[in-house]
């Protein structure tokens, strides 16, 4: 649910935040983390809005209904509303998943305010062929099931600015998180028997576990971090490089050095791909050379101790 990658940007940007503090502001190591476990949660909150939006379309077909039955006049059409996608079996998969009716009630999850935009959305569906196709459908089949929800989702809802702004507005984190929940709630829908497990583990302990150590370290190690850096800055005044790249580097570094389970070659190559999309343009470049060249000397000076699954089987 919430990768490696995702929990590296988050760490990246609270200790972005911290450094850009004013020097009067709290910076303690416990507050810090308290604030990583909140971001972790708006991630959390996120996902779940989006696959409870998704079934209150789907749930709209009974409303629907019933509003076209309690006409003054009841034409043919009204008596006929096809409520199939109601009883959409992921649909009831979730409902019935702990993990979701707990974030629902915690959550307080409710549309009442964006009811026309729901309404909206449905009566496209019910519009297009996909929809068509699949009420016409007399079987349940979990393809069909699967697809008339992910086309709700990526069609619908994705290419809906009204649906992607009411994103922006209620979830801050959008931006950054936003890819990830897209491909984990395609994933989930594509996916319905691993609803229950993957609901259930969104960040397990060994993630909330790494997202801590990983902040702490940077935090606690943070001048020897930077002794490590100093020698391989060729020229450049420390204060010249972007603090992105330094927080960058400070974070591979640890991971080099103290978490022994992540291979070197991971580490660096997921902390060039981080430069590239969040800061400068040749700042792949700079983490990929730096960290490569610390890990050599490091490796020569035999401090970097990884375990080596291979030999471990």
């Amino acid at each position: 649910m919430v990768n490696r990658r995702n929990i590296r940007i988050k760490v990246m940007q609270l200790l972005y935040s911290l450094e850009t503090m004013q020097s009067g502001e709290n910076k303690s190591g416990r507050n810090a983390e308290k604030e990583l476990t909140g971001r972790l949660e708006l991630s959390r909150k996120l996902l779940f809005y989006i696959l409870h939006f998704i079934t209150e379309i789907a749930q709209y077909a009974e409303i629907d209904a019933k509003q076209r039955a309690s006409r003054y006049i009841v034409r043919e059409a009204d008596k006929n509303v096809n409520i199939k996608i109601a009883g959409n079996e992921i649909v009831w998969a979730l409902f019935e998943s702990e993990a979701f009716k707990m974030a629902v009630s915690q959550d307080k999850l409710s549309y009442e305010e964006d009811k026309d935009l729901i309404k909206k959305i449905y009566i496209q569906l019910t519009e297009t062929d996909e929809y068509q196709r699949y009420i016409l459908e007399e079987s349940r089949n979990r393809k069909a099931e699967t697809k008339i929800l992910q086309f709700i989702f990526s069609d619908l809802l994705l290419g809906n600015e009204t649906f992607i702004s009411l994103l922006e507005e209620k979830f801050e984190n959008w931006d950054d998180d936003g890819e990830t929940a897209v491909a984990t709630v395609m994933h989930l829908l594509d996916k319905p028997r691993s609803l229950k497990y993957n609901l259930v583990e969104f960040i397990g302990k060994d993630k909330l576990d790494y997202a801590k150590d990983l902040l702490r370290t940077v935090l606690e190690k943070d001048t020897h971090l930077t002794e490590l850096i100093k020698p391989k800055l060729n020229n450049w005044d420390e204060d010249r490089i972007a603090l992105i790249d330094m927080i960058l580097l400070k974070m591979g570094i640890s991971e080099l050095l103290y978490f022994e389970t992540i291979p070197p070659k991971v580490t660096i190559n997921e902390y060039i791909d981080i430069a590239k999309e969040y800061s400068t343009e040749n700042s792949g470049q700079f983490i990929n050379g730096t960290l490569d060249s610390i890990k050599k000397d490091l490796e020569a000076q035999n401090k970097m101790n990884k375990i080596d699954f291979k030999k471990n089987k």
